[in-house]
């Protein structure tokens, strides 16, 4: 071999070494810039589920509302998941199998539809999946003691709420009670204090209020911290299958008192109404005679 072919040899040898070698950093660049995206999203859909599904949803620490959601990455299917975070009211209006029978079994309370992006749902489903076979649950904090009979008086309306917010009861009832107890719009809390996870979880609930509708109300209008604490051990007075009988009695005087005002306007209208009418008819009469 002439020194002219191993000089070549060895040059070609050289340029082959730097060219794996600058294919190797570019590689390990591109790696490490398509990790970054998936990390940041990880970390968004983490802000989001804390902010947004913890009061209804747990990872590995067992079903609330809804169900624990350990491993729901590998259980659905991710198009599948995407759809249902970004929409869960159409696939039920759709008849999806899976959301139908989801909702069967959590006692009909249906995933409200929290208007996310694509983006914060790929970010969500990308924390879910980093997340798999941790723990992660709402925050145990001592809270102040609220009154369950000023509760009771907010629930119902016989007190004003501070910011001057519609009562609970024109939307939502309570212990099974049908009209006593309360508005159709939005679902029975007669079980809210366990479904929610006990004093934490209502509370995280009442303080944040996740869902649009209810954010479309109380935006504007929020309760007090002392209204949030006096519906909560109203609530949690509540979470049994029927409500104390002190309790009925109060609904029922309720009823009963706007029957009442009501019956006497309509006695005072209805008697002016006659006496307009009876006038003209025993003026005529004395005319005639």
């Amino acid at each position: 071999m002439t020194p002219k072919t191993k000089s070549f040899l060895l040059t070609s040898f050289t340029l082959a070494l730097v060219a794996i070698s600058a294919l190797s950093m570019l590689a390990g660049f591109t790696t490490a810039a398509l990790a970054q995206p998936a990390a940041q999203d990880a970390s968004q859909g983490e802000t989001l589920f804390k902010e947004k599904c913890i009061v209804c949803h747990t990872i590995g620490g067992g079903n609330l509302v809804g169900p624990d959601l350990d491993g729901v990455t590998e259980r659905r299917e991710v198009q599948w998941l995407a759809e249902w975070i970004r929409a869960p009211d159409m696939m039920l209006a759709a008849g999806d199998p899976i959301a139908a029978q989801m909702l069967a079994d959590f006692n009909n309370i249906p995933m409200p539809n929290l208007k996310l992006s694509e983006a914060q749902v790929a970010a969500l489903i990308a924390y879910l999946e980093s997340a798999q076979g941790t723990t992660v649950t709402m925050a145990e904090q001592a809270l102040p003691s609220g009154d369950p009979d000023e509760g009771w008086a907010l629930f119902t309306g016989a007190r004003r709420l501070e910011n001057g917010g519609p009562a609970c009861m024109s939307c939502h009832s309570i212990a099974g009670l049908g009209a006593l107890g309360g508005g159709a719009l939005g679902p029975d809390l007669t079980f809210a204090y366990n479904n929610y996870g006990g004093d934490n979880g209502l509370a995280l609930y009442l303080e944040s209020l996740p869902t649009v509708t209810m954010n479309a109300v109380w935006a504007r209008q929020p309760l007090t911290a002392q209204e949030q604490d006096d519906l909560r051990a109203f609530l949690k007075e509540a979470s049994v299958l029927q409500r104390p009988a002190q309790a009925v009695w109060r609904l029922v005087g309720l009823s009963t008192a706007g029957m009442a005002i009501f019956l006497v306007l309509a006695q005072i209208y209805w008697r002016k109404r006659l006496v307009a009418v009876r006038k003209p008819l025993v003026s005529r009469s004395r005319i005639s005679t």
